[in-house]
């Protein structure tokens, strides 16, 4: 009984080592896969509109806007950007090197688009 015991507190003990490594891995290097943001502008309107999107610094990021219309979007990251584009889908990669929440947004109309939580 007592090896019973023994064997299940070196299991969990290893179960909780094994998660705890996972998890300072994940935090220290990027997949390399692009977090994907979609975009819709249609008839006016954007979607999404202020959601909060989580990312990892340095993780790259896809913005793939699909519009009706020309039009931008506006970057609040340091240095700030101003994406251009046309009607149709184009995809922008980009990538936040510093924590914080960086906004995403239209001017026309005026409105966040998505918040990037940079960490």
């Amino acid at each position: 009984m007592q090896w019973l015991r023994t064997s299940g507190a070196l299991v969990a003990a290893l179960a909780l080592t094994a998660t705890l490594s996972a998890c300072g891995d994940e935090e220290k290097s990027p997949s390399g896969e692009p977090v994907v943001v979609e975009i819709t502008v249609s008839d006016g309107k954007i979607e999404p509109s202020g959601e909060r999107v989580e990312v990892g610094a340095g993780e790259p990021i896809d913005l793939v806007v699909t519009a009706d219309e020309p039009g931008s979007i506006h970057i609040h990251s340091d240095p700030e950007q101003e994406l251009a584009y046309e009607a149709g889908t184009k995809t922008f990669p980009i990538q936040i090197d510093r924590p914080g929440v960086v906004e995403v947004e239209s001017h026309d109309p005026d409105q966040i688009i998505v918040q990037l939580e940079v960490r």
